[in-house]
C-alpha cells in the first residue's frame, strides 16, 4: 500500500513538471521567474522518500516568511537501522529504528536555496539485539542543526539534499545484562523530495 502511495505520487509530480515545461511566460523550466528564492511567502510539503523504501513513511510540512522557515515532520524509519550513524560509541551488536516521532524545525535561507536550520525532535527509538531479537524503546529528545539546498525543478517540485547532527544525552537500555548506550551524536546525510504547494511573490 505504501509503495503504492508513493508511486502515485511520483506520478503525480512528474506530470505537473511536464505541464510546467510548457509555461514560457514565467520563465523557463529551469529558470523562473520570479526566481523561487525570491518568494515572499511560501507553503511546502516533503518527505524523506528514503523512509519509504525501508517500510516507514515520513511527511514534513513547511511555511516560508521572508528569508525564515519553519516545518514540522512526523517520521517512522521502518527497517531502517540508524544506528551506523552514531559517531563514537555506536554498538555492532545492536540496530536502531525510529519509531513514530514527531519534530519541530526552525530555518534560514541564507544564500538563495541554502537553508541552514536547527531542530528539535522528540525521537522514540527501538532498539534491537542483533543476537536474541529482544527488543527495548528509548524515548529521547534530540536536539541539533543541519544545512540543506533545495533544487527546485520547475516551479513546484524540489529535492533538497543536505546533512544532519543529532546531539542527545545519555540513555542505556539492558539486555539480559549486557547495556545498551545510545550514541550522543549522529551524523546523517538526508535527501528530502517535495512540493511548493503555493506562494507568493
Amino acid at each position: 500500500m505504501k509503495k503504492q502511495i508513493f508511486i502515485s505520487l511520483l506520478l503525480v509530480i512528474g506530470v505537473t513538471a511536464l505541464f510546467a515545461q510548457s509555461d514560457s511566460a514565467k520563465g523557463t523550466f529551469w529558470k523562473p521567474v520570479p526566481r523561487l528564492y525570491e518568494a515572499k511567502q511560501a507553503l511546502e510539503v516533503e518527505s524523506l522518500f528514503p523512509m519509504f523504501i525501508t517500510g516507514g513513511y515520513h511527511v514534513g510540512v513547511g511555511y516560508r516568511y521572508n528569508k525564515f522557515r519553519v516545518r514540522v515532520s512526523v517520521i517512522n524509519g521502518g527497517t531502517y537501522d540508524t544506528e551506523p550513524a552514531g559517531t563514537k560509541n555506536s554498538s555492532p551488536e545492536f540496530k536502531r529504528y525510529y519509531k513514530t516521532s514527531p519534530g519541530f524545525f526552525f530555518g534560514y535561507n541564507v544564500w538563495r536555496n541554502l537553508e541552514v536550520y536547527s531542530y528539535l525532535e522528540l525521537h522514540t527509538f527501538e532498539i534491537e539485539q542483533k543476537s536474541t531479537g529482544l527488543t527495548r524503546d528509548i524515548h529521547s529528545t534530540d536536539i541539533g542543526g543541519g544545512v540543506s539546498y533545495q533544487f527546485f525543478l520547475g516551479r513546484h517540485i524540489y529535492l533538497q539534499p543536505g546533512m544532519h547532527i543529532y546531539l542527545r544525552g545519555d540513555n542505556s537500555a539492558s539486555f539480559n545484562g549486557l547495556v545498551y548506550n545510545i550514541p550522543n551524536v549522529d551524523l546523517a546525510p538526508v535527501i528530502r523530495v517535495g512540493y511548493r504547494l503555493w506562494s507568493k511573490y
